[in-house]
């Protein structure tokens, strides 16, 4: 694709002025900006989308300018160069997109309301106002707005309110200037919300606002962590946070999980709301995504990104520092548990597809911008190789160099080597070199050890997963082994290390790599170190145990081992308690679940499996929740229920069906800890439409995200066709199913093969509905990336080659149909190879 052109060339903005009159009603807007500024070239071009401009002055002299919509552009014609301002009157409409300026649909007793924000990341302040909308064209901004307001609704912006007494005779509400920052973070939200506040150690204001549908107790959660996680960071960064105030805002309707709006951060409800009702990891999901945002305030919007391709270094950063900073605040949380469990498994197997991503990608236009935002990739990769980093340079030298980064840079615009020579400098290390395999090559290596005639004989390859091309990439590795006397890191495609036998005796336990986790590579011990290793599997430690279930699982994913084994692995387990064991076994049991056919005698046998291991912890745990019991406990629980339930085990069912009756008038009131296996164990008990319609009546009624999410879940188990054609129906109806939620709704439908053919043919007959509502939404993609991680036979195959390969050139796709074609094809592949060995190993 070309490069766009980028218009800080021809004229650098300094300040917006920008006044803007939002007509809720009509859904529309009128606005007046005065741009400050240099031009360098006496034709220059702002950005525009969707705008209507009126008039273009320069020194109340009207100016010629040719609208270039499909650059999403306006063209002006200068008489001199230099410093001047530029004055422009527009106008705009307001539409359900979710970028731009959006309205919020909700609830309060029966009476529908909305909400207007923003979201102007990636490029979308162009569809509020004229502008430079290119993340180094930072400028201050003024701005002041003014809407059809009712009794006791308010504006919120980035920084504080100034003149409130003027407002009352103008009803324009005016906000101080902001800090030189890129045009993607101005932000604001207006209407009926309700807000709570407190002060930080150095006295930035904190505050959690939300609409009036949510009792305020569910404010109190975030509040408490927003202001805790500020004063980590000032600690941690050496650097005080950069504006008054810290506003966070729920939305009803959200594109993405937040966004790092400088001062006003915006959020899906699901992810700044707390219930009293709530879960263990719904509020630590809260409490991680406040602290990724709250660390973009430094990194990403005091110091920002040049240009999109280094999109990475903001994401993958706040990703890892979630972690640091919830971990500091919450010891007792163990989160980086929440990490080895959810960030590693996802990028350890989309990392292993070749035709993935690297970490750093060019981007030669804004468009390709929402294909970067790769979860998996983009987040959790890179937050693991920031991990690597840290571990291999040591927590001070890493914080120090952050100082350094942030005193150097703040309020400008670097590129990822300024990083490495900030941390170089406080580490002495050769970061860039370290770093740059990781990060500009897609995929990571698989370390094989094993001992012949003495020596210990270590190698690299490129692990993939399906069809590959090896390029024959090599990467530094951190070994991180357990033993002393072995390198730091290994760059050759081969070492050979002598003397193994006495290494060994100079050494305790089986030897290991990667200890902690942390490098983003597996091993493939073989021969007598996988043996020593096996045999002391019950007694490592809980990360180093998920770690070797996870490789091994890979490994035979990939076929270089077999998938059988990973039965006897299973069956060692029984005794284990621990929420990463229990996340471990989760993910080996779902993979084996593929080999086995409905109703059949290796159903029974891999029904058996899984209630022998969970037996001893249902025993232990049961349904109710034990006074003062540790998190972990309830995180356990809801694996061991949830499988107890999925394969029909009659005593947990017997005992859900009595829970379901006793809260059967407001089935939201089950603790929300149960509520989701409850609420599946009915379905499956009592397949009926009208369960079905009330769980859909429960769904529109509340406003608890959380609740929402397992009624879809619990829905999904439903294999009575009147109950799906009757939920698909509701795919389009927006006063039932939000397009914010739509691909959950279509993930959890289908995975289930009694639903999938319905769901599967829908999206594919509705796919130009499904690109028109959320073609510009970050959940787009879904819809290609779901089928690809589902499906696995070679008829879906077809269907999935079919429909997608047409649709090749849509950049907002393109990768994920590639990568997926060979990810369905490695399951069929893996499914035909291994069927009859894992038949053979459950029954046995």
């Amino acid at each position: 694709m070309s490069k766009v052109e980028r218009l800080v060339e021809t004229f650098i903005p300094e300040n917006y002025n920008i006044f803007l009159d939002i007509s809720r009603a009509e859904k529309t807007f009128t606005g007046n900006v005065a741009i400050s500024g240099e031009a360098l070239d006496n034709e220059i071009a702002l950005h525009q989308k969707d705008l209507t401009i009126q008039s273009i002055l320069l020194d109340n002299q009207a100016l010629e300018f040719q609208m270039d919509n499909a650059n999403e552009a306006v063209r002006i014609n200068l008489p001199e160069t230099g410093s001047m301002t530029l004055v422009i009157e527009f106008a705009g409409k307001i539409t359900d997109n979710m970028t731009g300026i959006y309205p919020s649909y909700y609830t309060v007793d029966g009476v529908k309301k909305e909400v207007i924000s923003t979201q102007f990341e990636s490029h979308f302040a162009r569809e509020a106002f004229p502008c430079i909308d290119e993340p180094e064209a930072k400028a201050t901004f003024d701005f002041s707005v003014k809407f059809d307001q009712e009794e006791g609704e308010i504006a919120l912006s980035n920084m504080p309110e100034c003149s409130a007494d003027r407002r009352q005779e103008t009803g324009i509400w005016t906000f101080e200037t902001t800090p030189r920052m890129s045009s993607y973070l101005l932000a604001f939200a207006l209407g009926d919300l309700q807000g709570k506040t407190a002060k930080t150690k150095n006295g930035t204001e904190v505050g959690i606002f939300a609409t009036k549908a949510h009792p305020s107790t569910s404010l109190d959660f975030a509040l408490d962590i927003a202001v805790r996680v500020i004063d980590f960071y000032e600690d941690y960064f050496g650097v005080k946070y950069p504006i008054p105030l810290s506003y966070h805002v729920a939305l009803p309707d959200f594109s993405a999980g937040a966004m790092e709006n400088w001062g006003l951060v915006t959020y899906r409800e699901v992810y700044l709301l707390v219930d009293e009702n709530s879960t263990v990891t719904s509020r630590q999901q809260v409490a991680l995504v406040v602290a990724h945002e709250l660390a973009h305030q430094w990194f990403g919007n005091l110091v920002t990104m040049k240009w999109w391709d280094d999109l990475w270094l903001n994401e993958s950063f706040a990703n890892m520092m979630e972690y640091v900073s919830i971990n500091a605040i919450e010891p007792s949380w163990n989160i980086f548990e929440d990490f080895q469990t959810t960030g590693v498994p996802a990028a350890l197997k989309r990392d292993a597809t070749d035709g993935v991503q690297s970490v750093h990608v060019a981007v030669n236009h804004p468009d390709e911008i929402n294909t970067l935002f790769d979860g998996a990739i983009v987040y959790a990769k890179g937050s693991r190789l920031m991990h690597m980093l840290r571990r291999w340079l040591g927590d001070e030298a890493f914080a120090a160099g952050l100082k350094i980064y942030f005193d150097r840079h703040q309020y400008g615009n670097t590129v990822g080597r300024d990083l490495w020579n900030a941390l170089s400098e406080s580490s002495g290390k050769d970061v860039a070199s370290f770093m740059d395999a990781w990060l500009e090559q897609p995929g990571y290596p698989v370390l094989t050890a094993k001992v012949e005639n003495d020596n210990l004989i270590l190698s690299q390859n490129q692990f993939f997963i399906g069809e590959n091309e090896d390029k024959g990439r090599l990467w530094e590795i951190p070994l991180n082994a357990n033993w002393s006397g072995l390198p730091d890191t290994m760059v050759e495609r081969e070492v050979v290390i002598p003397n193994f036998s006495q290494l060994a005796a100079q050494n305790e336990g089986a030897l290991r790599f990667n200890t902690e986790n942390t490098a983003h590579y597996i091993t493939n011990y073989e021969g007598e170190l996988l043996t020593a290793l096996m045999s002391q599997l019950t007694d490592l430690d809980t990360t180093s145990k998920l770690q070797a279930i996870q490789e091994r699982r890979l490994l035979a994913e990939s076929g270089r081992i077999s998938y059988a084994g990973l039965v006897s692995i299973l069956k060692e387990l029984e005794h284990e308690d621990s929420y990463l064991v229990a996340s471990a076994i989760n993910q080996v049991l779902a993979g084996l679940e593929r080999f086995v056919d409905e109703d059949s005698d290796t159903e029974v046998a891999y029904n058996n499996l899984v209630v022998d291991i969970f037996r001893e912890n249902f025993e232990r745990l049961g349904f109710q929740a034990k006074p003062d019991e540790a998190d972990e406990d309830e995180m356990v629980r809801q694996i061991v229920l949830s499988y107890m339930i999925s394969v029909g085990n009659a005593e947990v069912a017997k005992e859900a069906s009595a829970i379901y009756q006793e809260y059967k008038t407001n089935i939201e009131n089950i603790p929300a800890a149960i509520r989701q296996v409850v609420l599946i164990n009915q379905i499956k008990q009592e397949d009926s439409l009208e369960l079905a319609q009330s769980y859909l009546d429960a769904y529109v009624a509340t406003n608890d995200s959380n609740f929402r999410r397992q009624l879809a879940r619990a829905l999904s188990n439903t294999k009575n066709p009147e109950t799906i054609a009757l939920v698909v129906e509701q795919f389009k109806n927006k006063d039932v199913i939000k397009p914010q939620d739509l691909s959950m709704w279509y993930a959890v439908f289908l995975m289930k093969s009694a639903a999938q053919e319905t769901v599967w043919t829908w999206s594919r007959e509705n796919w130009s509905w499904i690109k028109a509502a959320l073609g510009g939404d970050m959940s787009f993609d879904s819809f290609v990336v779901y089928p690809a991680a589902t499906f696995k036979t070679q008829e879906r195959l077809d269907e999935f080659k079919a429909f997608f390969e047409p649709q090749l050139d849509d950049l907002a796709i393109s990768r994920n149909i590639s990568m997926g074609l060979k990810e369905i094809a490695a399951r069929i592949q893996l499914v035909s190879t291994e069927k009859a060995a894992v038949e053979a190993a459950l029954k046995a």
